[in-house]
């Protein structure tokens, strides 16, 4: 399964959901597929994708709120997922792509990526819906239940390979804010900024 085909399926279904990207592959190909104003691309930090929505998804219970790590991200900070289960948001879907690399350093391979058990970890962390898919096919299959029903949810995309030469959003941090928070506005009616 390949990370691009996951998002082109996800995009027209992404209509009400607010997006945090991760460094490497998840802000350059969701940027390169949908153009969104509508997801946060946090290029800066790895790790904290999900503890980012999560302040996301207080803010608007209402709204579906997707965060996307990748593997080598998600190492850096497993007691995300502690956290996340001490919150349990059902509004929040994380999805872990795991594309046995670090994306975000030029595909630098992962050696533990065989035997690693991600959606065994979130359970045992006590994160009760968790789904792993490994093809295409089956992640269509499984999208309601997985992504569009209600509950705080962990998901696995076990990717073929990461896609390379990938280029992230040439925006800046401040331009990412003002576009994102602009959006939420529009979208909610909600005021994010306030001008002095």
């Amino acid at each position: 399964m390949k990370l691009r085909e996951c998002f082109e399926y996800m995009a027209p279904r992404s209509a009400d959901a607010l997006v945090v990207t991760s460094a490497g592959s998840s802000s350059a190909i969701w940027w390169d597929v949908t153009r969104s104003n509508q997801a946060f691309y946090l290029n800066a930090s790895m790790s904290l994708s999900s503890m980012f929505a999560s302040g996301i998804a207080v803010g608007f219970p209402d709204r579906p709120v997707w965060a996307f790590s990748g593997d080598g991200a998600f190492v850096m900070n497993a007691g995300m997922l502690f956290v996340e289960r001490r919150m349990n948001l059902p509004n929040l879907k994380h999805f872990l792509i795991s594309n046995h690399c670090y994306a975000s350093t030029h595909e630098v391979d992962i050696s533990y990526t065989d035997h690693a058990d991600y959606a065994g970890m979130a359970r045992a962390a006590g994160i009760e819906r968790t789904y792993t898919f490994d093809t295409i096919e089956d992640f269509k299959a499984g999208f309601e239940e997985a992504v569009m029903a209600d509950g705080h949810t962990f998901i696995v995309l076990n990717l073929e390979s990461a896609e390379t030469n990938l280029r992230t959003p040439s925006l800046d941090g401040p331009e990412v804010k003002f576009r994102f928070g602009r959006q939420i506005e529009a979208l909610t009616g909600r005021s994010i900024f306030t001008a002095k």
